[in-house]
């Protein structure tokens, strides 16, 4: 390291021991040693020159490369996180952090700190999170691979910005700055790859404010193979979204298939059905109220995965769903699904009752089957209307 960035340094840490540090920027590494005294000078120089106090934390993840004295001569406060991944490594890092705000990024040197300034300024101007777009500003031959470049980064983002509303069209940008309040109000579980997303949802879902600077990615300079692994990693961000968006996991695929099952089971009732050359009957009415009662299903796990993810602070509080229970009680449930086991009675007494005009003998099974098939629907859905609202009743019970 030469004198220049050793005094450099050593100005910095001066300042930041006497003013107030406005901005700290984290850096997580693992066996980094290759990089991240180059990462480190480079974002010490970029606050520098942009006049601002500030310091460099390097988050250590269990690194056996011997990078710490690498780190600490370059001017950096290297803080040791015990538990492994990279979103621990994070938190660990932006726990240490003194700063207002803060900025994350690699610590493989793709990343341009100059850019430092871009998310200051949007930071002090009311943003609480401040996203790089790497699509925007332009990626370097050779820095982001095929699959991510055309295929992961946008499918996944898309999907974000789709489930959650966001804003961001980079959702896995590595270089973001927030302020360290805001971060404190995401309250992250994420211990793995998965807390990028994480913080961009969460935003989302507190309603902060959110905006996007253009970066650059260049080709990272290690020797190596990058610790990010794609199609794990792709499907891990794949299932986060969707863990966080019950409405889309469940809630509109179980209307879907309750809207489906209720068009072809009210055309289907009344008796067979031609198209064509093809004759639907009972046997396609089957898989109709199959199709219902899958969707009601599908319907319960959206409400009761919902209420476990706002009690154990997982999502935010949902006024709307706050409005619904005070209509939809314990009391309401066990209504309703007693009058459908009521009516799912009497439709299987009638069925006898036709079977016994016969003697118990054969009947017509088409014209039997359109008696016990909705009974049998009245009957199931009934009870799993009782079970789920005592169930969703059990899951209130911290809430309330």
């Amino acid at each position: 390291m030469n004198r220049s960035i050793q005094g450099l340094s050593a100005d910095l840490n001066a300042a930041a021991a006497t003013e107030k540090i406005e901005i700290s920027v984290v850096l997580p590494c693992l066996n980094e040693r290759e990089t991240v005294g180059l990462c480190v000078s480079k974002a010490l120089a970029a606050l520098a020159a942009a006049g601002l106090n500030g310091e460099v934390i390097v988050a250590d993840n269990g690194s056996t490369d011997g990078f710490i004295e690498i780190a600490k001569s370059a001017g950096a406060r290297v803080v040791r996180v015990e538990e492994r991944g990279y979103g621990n490594a994070l938190k660990g890092g932006i726990q240490a952090a003194r700063g207002a705000y803060v900025l994350m990024a690699d610590s493989d040197d793709s990343y341009e700190f100059g850019h430092l300034p871009r998310f200051v300024e949007q930071l002090r101007n009311g943003s609480e999170l401040v996203m790089g777009n790497r699509f925007r500003g332009g990626i370097e031959k050779g820095a982001m691979p095929f699959l991510h470049r055309y295929l992961g980064n946008p499918v996944l983002t898309a999907l974000g910005r789709l489930f959650f509303h966001s804003p961001c069209r980079d959702f896995h940008c590595g270089l973001r700055a927030f302020r360290k309040d805001s971060y404190e109000r995401m309250n992250i579980r994420s211990t793995g790859m998965e807390f990028a997303s994480e913080m961009v949802v969460k935003a989302s879902l507190l309603r902060m404010k959110v905006s996007e600077v253009p970066t650059t990615l260049s080709p990272d300079g290690r020797s190596h193979p990058p610790h990010l692994r794609t199609w794990h990693d792709g499907w891990r961000h794949l299932r986060f979204l969707l863990m966080y968006s019950p409405r889309w996991l469940f809630l509109y695929p179980g209307l879907a298939s309750i809207l489906l099952g209720l068009a072809i089971g009210s055309w289907l009732l009344p008796g067979p059905r031609r198209i064509g050359g093809i004759v639907f009957d009972v046997h396609t009415l089957a898989y109709a109220f199959g199709s219902m009662l899958v969707g009601f299903q599908l319907l319960a796990f959206a409400v009761f995965t919902k209420v476990f993810a706002i009690t154990e602070g997982l999502l935010p509080e949902d006024p709307r769903m706050n409005r619904l229970f005070e209509y939809v009680t314990l009391e309401t449930g066990l209504i309703v699904g007693a009058v459908l086991i009521v009516l799912g009675i009497a439709g299987s007494l009638f069925a006898v009752s036709s079977w016994a005009r016969t003697s118990f003998g054969p009947m017509n099974s088409e014209s039997l089957l359109r008696i016990v098939m909705p009974s049998v629907f009245a009957l199931t859905l009934g009870a799993q209307i009782i079970f789920s609202s005592f169930f969703l009743s059990i899951l209130g019970l911290r809430r309330r």
